[in-house]
């Protein structure tokens, strides 16, 4: 696992689906990572809001898009973060690929 203590990592389109987090966008938007679940497990944002996770739990976990909507985190340790700016409106369903049981779904309006 990586000795950081605090990570923030930018997230480029990947189709068109999700912008770079430095975009603009005014409202920030928390999900937290702890005992095993995201919280909350559904978020509804505005498109050029930003969405940042933050791992609470003392194991590892990512944030992975399902079909590849937005570029996936590296291992957050205890107290990292990863962020994105929600881009194209739609549904993005996303996972932690060490514990795939731990979901989550972005509702990104216009």
């Amino acid at each position: 696992m990586c000795a950081i203590s605090f990570l923030n990592v930018s997230i480029f389109a990947l189709a068109g689906e999700m912008k770079d987090a430095n975009s603009t966008g005014s409202k920030q938007n928390r999900i937290e990572i702890k005992d095993f679940a995201f919280n909350p497990q559904t978020l509804t944002v505005k498109s050029g809001e930003t969405v940042t996770w933050i791992n609470r739990d003392e194991e590892p976990h990512t944030v992975v898009s399902v079909g590849k909507k937005f570029k996936k985190s590296t291992a957050l340790d205890t107290d990292q973060e990863f962020t994105i700016t929600a881009g194209a409106p739609g549904t993005y369903t996303y996972f932690c690929s060490v514990h795939p049981k731990m979901t989550g779904t972005i509702v990104v309006e216009k």
